[in-house]
């Protein structure tokens, strides 16, 4: 028999949940029994996908934010429990990826990283946590997850990939910090390094695409859905079980 768990009576905020690899999180994970809070910008797209989820039977939320506003994010996390009552599991998607030669570079493009992939993943975990550690104790699986979404550019450093190198090298070690600060307290913090992935990321900045060919070569790219089943994989384990640090790259990317 298998051990992994359903997450019924849990619940799950998913930043980024608009698209890409955010929008395939929520659904999995409302699959999987969780009431979901979605939160992003695009507040139509989120509208849609909670009509989806609640039209498949499950429940959902439609969270209009910028995570990158400290006030934004922590009013996305106070909306969920108000709503829902408890906080399970946060997995932090939203990211944005604009790379190229430094000296062009505006440095309002390199803000937007910092202020997105560190910042509003700092906001967000920040807000949850003390829901997260109280919902330990009423959880019915004894144990709640943060799941964070870095990136092979977390792993190894590139010429014009800079700033987004540094927020995702960021993003790995503060969850590892994380994980040493929370396991006791029963909150597993796990990070997902995704390789090219078929998203809106490369689409953020023109050129993008082109600039990874050229370094890595034509890959058949990774489905969001391949790095939801990770999320599904790490969150639906049971208490005993502590998913850290998952790499997940196309076969043909070396």
């Amino acid at each position: 028999m298998s051990s992994f768990e359903k997450l019924d009576k849990t619940v799950a905020l998913v930043t980024g949940a608009s698209s890409g690899i955010g929008r395939a999180t929520a659904l999995r994970l409302a699959a999987e029994g969780a009431s979901v809070a979605l939160v992003a910008r695009r507040e139509d797209r989120l509208e849609k996908l909670a009509q989806q989820i609640q039209e498949d039977g499950g429940s959902a939320l439609s969270i209009k934010a910028d995570i990158s506003s400290a006030r934004e994010a922590e009013d996305a996390v106070a909306r969920t429990v108000a709503e829902f009552g408890r906080l399970d599991t946060l997995v932090n998607t939203a990211g944005v990826m604009l790379n190229g030669p430094s000296i062009e570079a505006p440095l309002e493009e390199w803000d937007r990283m910092v202020n997105v992939n560190l910042r509003g993943l700092m906001y967000m975990t920040k807000a949850a946590l003390p829901h997260l550690v109280a919902a330990v104790a009423t959880s019915p699986r004894k144990v709640v997850d943060v799941v964070n979404i870095s990136s092979v550019a977390g792993r190894f450093a590139a010429a014009q990939v800079a700033i987004y190198n540094a927020t995702k090298f960021a993003v790995t070690a503060a969850t590892e910090a994380w994980r040493q600060e929370f396991t006791k307290q029963s909150v597993r913090f796990s990070v997902i390094e995704p390789g090219a992935t078929a998203t809106e990321l490369f689409g953020h900045k023109e050129g993008q695409w082109e600039g990874f060919t050229a370094m890595f070569g034509e890959v058949e790219q990774l489905h969001a859905e391949d790095i939801a089943e990770a999320v599904s994989f790490i969150v639906t384990n049971p208490r005993r079980v502590a998913i850290n640090e998952i790499v997940v790259r196309p076969t043909d990317q070396s």
